[in-house]
C-alpha cells in the first residue's frame, strides 16, 4: 500500500470552530440538517468532555499505527486528529505516548475508527479520545497510508481542514466551508430550544407547542376512556 502525506490543507477558521464547541453533537447535526454524524459506535473513553477542532486526517493498514507517527508532523494548534483504516481493525493504535505528542502540538484530541489503549492515562492527562474499540492489541509500523486525504468513518466523509465536534454523544463532522453558517444555524436552534424548556417548565405540553393534536387526527389516532376501550372488546 503507497500512500501520500498532503501538507498544509485548507482549514475551516478557529474562531468558527471554537464558537461551535459551544454548542452540543446533536444540535449541530440538527442544525446541519441531521447530517454529519460519524455513527454511534464511536464512544468517548472519558465522560463530561466535548471538544472541536479541524481534522488531520489519517489513513492506515489494519494493525499498523506507521502513518500516525506521520500525522503528528502534521498536526498544530486547533486540530484533532481522525484515524480510520482501509478494513476493519480493533488493535490499539492510539495510546498515552501519541497523546503526549499530540498535547504539546496543540492537538485537542483523537477520534479513531479503530482501537485505543492506555484509556486511564489519557483521562489522568487530559486528552481526549473517542474510538470504536478499547483494545491493549499492539501493532506494527510496515506499511505505508495517507495523511490529510478525504478518508471515511461511519458513512460520512471526513477532509482535512473540516470541523470535528466530539462530546459524550458522539461525534459530527462539519464541511469546513460550512462553519460559518452552522454556527448561526446552531443559535438558532438553541435559543428556540431554550423557549420550549421554558414552556415546558410552565406546564405546556408538546403536543400543543409543536402542534401535534392534528398529526395525531390526521393519522387517525383516537382517544376513547377506559371504559369505552374495554367495551370496544379491547382491554389492556
Amino acid at each position: 500500500m503507497s500512500g501520500v502525506i498532503v501538507t498544509n490543507p485548507p482549514k475551516a477558521e478557529l474562531k468558527d470552530v471554537d464558537a461551535l464547541a459551544g454548542y452540543g453533537v446533536a444540535t449541530v447535526h440538527e442544525a446541519m440538517g441531521r447530517t454529519g454524524l460519524l455513527g454511534t459506535h464511536l464512544r468517548p473513553v472519558q465522560q463530561d468532555t466535548r471538544v472541536a477542532g479541524t481534522a488531520v486526517t489519517v489513513l492506515s493498514w489494519p494493525g499498523d499505527n506507521l502513518m500516525i507517527h506521520a500525522a503528528v508532523e502534521q498536526c498544530g494548534e486547533g486540530d484533532i486528529l481522525v484515524v480510520t483504516t482501509t478494513s476493519a481493525s480493533t488493535d490499539g493504535m492510539f495510546g498515552e505516548l501519541f497523546a503526549t505528542a499530540l498535547k504539546q502540538r496543540g492537538v485537542r484530541g483523537v477520534v479513531t475508527n479503530a482501537g485505543i489503549r492506555d484509556t486511564a492515562e489519557l483521562r489522568e492527562m487530559g486528552f481526549p479520545a473517542w474510538a470504536a474499540a478499547v483494545s491493549p492489541q499492539g501493532t506494527v509500523k510496515a506499511t505505508g497510508g495517507s495523511v490529510n486525504v478525504p478518508v471515511v468513518i461511519g458513512g460520512q466523509i471526513i477532509r482535512p481542514g473540516d470541523v470535528i465536534l466530539a462530546d459524550d454523544d458522539g461525534v459530527v463532522c462539519v464541511p469546513r466551508e460550512r462553519t460559518g453558517e452552522t454556527v448561526e444555524a446552531s443559535e438558532a436552534r438553541e435559543n428556540k430550544e431554550a423557549a420550549t424548556r421554558a414552556a415546558f417548565i410552565e406546564g405546556q405540553l408538546g403536543l400543543d407547542r409543536y402542534g401535534l393534536r392534528e398529526t395525531l387526527v390526521r393519522l387517525g389516532v383516537t382517544y376513547r376512556s377506559y371504559d369505552e376501550h374495554v367495551r370496544g372488546g379491547v382491554e389492556s
